[in-house]
């Protein structure tokens, strides 16, 4: 029996990547919008600009909610796919 690289167990494991690479990415963005002091011309835009979108720590509050829930999925599935293995090795032994 092969176990190929395109198995449930290493898209479990792609996936919890792709989730801490979006929770990352939000983190990067939230500490660096934090430790930025805009100059009063930059401030004026960042106003003018707050007022026709949303905000930016919002929008990056979810992407890491969503990078958490990835992980978690990405963590059930390689789990699922390492005992369907177990007891496929199991029968077969």
């Amino acid at each position: 029996m092969e176990i190929s690289g395109s198995s449930a167990f290493y898209s479990g494991l792609s996936t919890i990547q792709t989730g801490q690479n979006r929770v990352d990415q939000a983190a990067g963005n939230i500490a660096s919008a934090a430790t930025t002091q805009p100059s009063d011309a930059q401030r004026d835009r960042l106003q003018a600009n707050d007022r026709a979108q949303p905000s930016n720590s919002a929008s990056n509050m979810v992407e890491m909610a969503q990078g958490k829930f990835q992980v978690e999925l990405g963590v059930k599935v390689a789990k699922a796919s390492d005992a369907m293995l177990g007891t496929l090795i199991d029968t077969y032994a």
